[in-house]
């Protein structure tokens, strides 16, 4: 029986502190890792090559998409695993990937739940969880349309879904937390711009105002993010704020 080959893709941009960690968690069941490296300034690619990993540099693009495509492109396994960096693989996922794959799925991508760590804990409601993405899938079959930042993998045939979670750890830290939000708020502010939001009296009402209120209340009552205490009236809170501060720039970076 051929023995099924999988292959780890990810791209990175100085990601020295998260790196080991998420290389550590894929030799579990991949045969190869390939990693992209958008030209770092740290350690991250000397990093990757000490454990083995298939470095390949190029440019840090704006969307970053399309780095990601070229670790894909790159993979030679008949199946490959989309992760970021600052993901992780547990044992339990491990297994079931290994496990999937040696039964030729007639599925050609499988949705993966996403654990996604918060204030010292995992987030189990208000939207953050399941958090499903799609990051398992067979070699030619799967690829980013480099459209949006949160877009998922375009899987030509039939689509699963596995049992086990991948962990993330993108905001270790509420600093973190806040590092990206500002960025992301931009990207909103950008759109804002895209679609000319305006300045009148009803935008700055409605971005400001009633945008977030009901994205509060989506979050915290109808996702039932108070089942995540503290960590989850924050995780709402901030997150109806993020409309209230990108229209605040989206109004500093417009002619009155």
């Amino acid at each position: 029986m051929k023995k099924i080959k999988i292959s780890a893709a990810l791209a990175i941009f100085n990601e020295e502190k998260n790196i080991v960690d998420c290389i550590e968690s894929l030799k579990g069941f991949a045969n190869e890792i390939v990693v992209v490296d958008g030209s770092s300034k740290d350690r991250t690619s000397e990093l990757a090559k000490k454990l083995r990993a298939k470095v390949i540099k190029t440019t840090n693009k704006p969307m970053f998409h399309i780095n990601k495509n070229l670790a894909i492109d790159n993979c030679k396994g008949d199946w490959i695993f989309l992760i970021d960096a600052d993901e992780r693989v547990s044992k339990e996922l491990a297994i079931e990937i290994k496990e999937i794959t040696s039964k030729n799925p007639k599925e050609n991508g499988f949705w993966i739940n996403r654990a996604n760590w918060f204030l010292g804990g995992y987030l189990t409601k208000g939207g953050a969880y399941p958090d499903s993405v799609i990051r398992l899938f067979r070699r030619g079959k799967g690829r980013l349309p480099e459209v949006s930042v949160h877009e998922q993998v375009k899987i030509d045939g039939g689509i699963g879904h596995l049992k086990n979670d991948i962990q993330h750890f993108a905001d270790p830290t509420f600093t973190r937390y806040l590092y990206r939000a500002d960025r992301y708020t931009d990207q909103t502010a950008q759109y804002l711009t895209k679609i000319n939001s305006g300045r009148g009296p009803w935008p700055v009402f409605y971005n400001m105002i009633l945008k977030p209120i009901l994205t509060f209340f989506d979050i915290y009552f109808r996702h039932r993010g108070y089942v995540d205490g503290f960590r989850g009236f924050i995780w709402a809170l901030f997150s109806a704020a993020h409309h209230f501060y990108a229209y605040v720039k989206y109004w500093e970076t417009t002619k009155k």
